[in-house]
């Protein structure tokens, strides 16, 4: 369930939790202190999740960006009386470059500032813990609004009058042209002794531009559509767990993916897939320590893949138990998009995360040399897994719920990691078991191209001996399996534009209901491919267009209305423009770019 556009919100983000901030100025999403904890305000599900806005009393108009290659949101509201701007970020703390975050002091900055005229404000306060389950009682002392709930403290803190209610606080205040008026919002556990200090706003939010900055400052791109491109990676990191390097899926869960209001699940964690083309998108200036970092963590979440199957998705700290349930607090009983918790696709096998996680091992290849043991053990582990199980049908990489089948990209995936890992050669295995592997990986190449493509149809299909089309065949080329120019995957590709594609927008498979945002960007890889330059510009440039006001993209987007959908803001989405970019570059340029493999 969703009871807002996801488009309308902003996102946050401190390196270890992120907020969304609607165009009304409500923050209506927060779940100190890791992504997936319970939420604090939870509006954007449902009126009773909690909330907390700050905007003028009357009707207003609204313009709003982010701060330069930050992810702090300037949003100006414009009044008959005049205009106000109202500054939000989650605080990074004092960490800088790759440290941002690590150690952030679960803190939420808003800084209104009189722009033109004498603008009449209100500001609400209601926060819900855990989900809404719990309505704290809120006592002020001094400043300070503090309620204390399931084991967690908030403490707001502003600089104007409150009201202080039983479960709410208000305030009305007017703010004039050069006044300035200050709002904090401290989460910290009941138990700990001392709790924190109330920022200097405008200081804590400097310093968290000032920490974003010096993480762009050591992650240079060069290449075409930069400004989308840096904003893109930004956002990456924004949804990177810190303390581990864990990257989730999205920051939400229980936003629908169709325009109906059907299928919604909790994206709040590190699925493979996601976290190895992250991985992918940030090597173009990822520093040796960072690669070692994260793929060790990613062994040890991983482990021993020979005895048991692979996990696909893990907690923010590598917990692997997610198991799903429904909450009753948000919602109407028995509706048919429950808010979820947890995700029942944590023990689906999904075959093509091997060779996701071995393809970027080897473009990350110079960074991790010396290979550190664990990784090595790891990528071994995972070779000999695609060795061993290629041959069984898996849930594929759109996690549906039912019969296991033989999908062509989990094939797919298991060829890229016995390919990757041929490639290794002697860093990962001995002759007689790299040869192995170089048999194993042609025996699947040959079993693709004969059972994955369909002959009557004229394209690669979904699954082996299938008559179903599907955008996600799209990868074949943009991972190095086939040529794009290729009779087959030309002819593919045709099709797909022909059938699956309305203005630019790509679905999964025939009947599906909304473009699936990556898919568009897939189509403008292999339009790259060919040579057909301008039709993947023009691809490209529509579909950047479908991004809302700040540039962020949802999963799927309505092909009826352009709403988007999903859950929010989505690492998949934007991992596929950054790669369509580079694409873009590339074929322009004539020189290979950095992420040859990327999909």
């Amino acid at each position: 369930m969703c009871a807002r556009r996801i488009d309308d919100y902003g996102y946050l983000a401190d390196g270890r939790s992120g907020a969304l901030v609607g165009r009304d100025g409500s923050v209506d999403w927060w779940c100190p202190p890791r992504f997936d904890a319970p939420s604090v305000f939870a509006r954007l599900l449902d009126d009773a999740g909690g909330h907390w806005w700050i905007r003028p009393a009357g009707e207003f108009r609204v313009e709003r960006s982010y701060l330069d290659d930050t992810l702090v949101l300037r949003t100006v509201f414009t009044t008959e009386e005049g205009s106000v701007a109202v500054t939000d970020a989650l605080a990074l703390g004092h960490g800088r470059g790759h440290e941002i975050g690590r150690n952030s002091p679960g803190l939420l900055l808003r800084l209104v500032e009189g722009l033109t005229g004498q603008v009449p404000m209100v500001m609400s306060y209601a926060p819900h813990f855990e989900y809404g389950r719990v309505r704290a009682y809120l006592e002020r002392r001094g400043q300070t609004v503090i309620g204390t709930a399931t084991g967690a403290t908030l403490g707001m803190t502003a600089s104007v009058p409150v009201d202080c209610h039983e479960t709410t606080a208000s305030s009305s205040f007017t703010i004039g042209a050069g006044q300035r008026e200050s709002f904090s919002l401290a989460y910290w556990s009941s138990y700990r002794e001392d709790p924190p200090v109330a920022p200097d706003v405008p200081a804590s939010l400097a310093e968290t531009v000032e920490g974003w900055h010096s993480w762009m400052a050591e992650h240079d791109y060069t290449g075409e559509h930069s400004d989308l491109v840096r904003r893109s990676t930004l956002l990456l990191v924004g949804l990177t767990y810190q303390p581990s390097g864990g990257v989730v899926a999205a920051a939400t869960t229980s936003v629908p993916v169709r325009p109906e209001g059907h299928d919604n699940y909790d994206y709040r964690y590190v699925w493979l897939r996601d976290f190895s083309l992250t991985l992918r998108m940030l090597s173009i200036a990822a520093c040796p320590k960072e690669a070692d970092r994260l793929f060790c963590w990613l062994a040890e979440s991983i482990g021993d893949a020979h005895l048991a199957p692979v996990p696909i998705m893990f907690g923010v700290e590598g917990e692997r138990d997610l198991a799903e349930r429904e909450l009753g607090t948000l919602g109407e009983p028995g509706e048919n998009d429950p808010v979820l918790l947890g995700n029942d696709a944590w023990h689906q096998r999904q075959q093509d995360v091997l060779g996701q996680v071995l393809d970027a091992a080897w473009l990350l290849r110079r960074r991790l040399d010396p290979m550190p043991k664990p990784v090595r053990r790891m990528l071994r582990s995972l070779t000999d897994r695609a060795v061993e199980t290629w041959r069984l049908p898996d849930s594929g990489m759109w996690e549906l719920r039912g019969e296991e089948r033989h999908y062509l990209t989990a094939k797919l995936g298991c060829w890229i990691a016995l390919d990757r890992a041929v490639r290794f050669d002697a860093v990962l295995g001995d002759p007689a078991e790299v040869a192995r592997w170089a048999a194993v990986r042609d025996e699947i190449r040959e079993a693709i191209l004969r059972y994955g493509w369909n002959p009557e149809l004229g394209a690669f299909t979904d699954a082996f001996e299938s008559d179903r089309l599907d955008a996600s065949v799209l990868v074949l080329p943009l991972v190095g399996f086939i040529s794009a120019a290729d009779p087959r995957m030309r002819a593919t590709i045709e099709r797909i534009e022909r059938e699956l594609t309305t203005d630019g927008l790509v679905r999964r498979w025939p009947g599906d209901s909304a473009g699936f945002v990556i898919c568009s960007f897939w189509l403008v890889g292999c339009l790259a491919l060919l040579g057909e330059q301008d039709r993947a510009d023009a691809l490209f440039t529509r579909m950047v267009a479908r991004a809302n006001d700040l540039g962020l993209f949802a999963e799927q987007i309505d092909l009826r209305t352009g709403e988007q959908l999903g859950n929010f803001p989505q690492a998949f989405s934007h991992i596929g423009l950054i790669s369509a970019a580079w694409r873009l570059t590339s074929a322009r340029t004539g020189r290979p770019t950095p992420i040859t493999t990327v999909v």
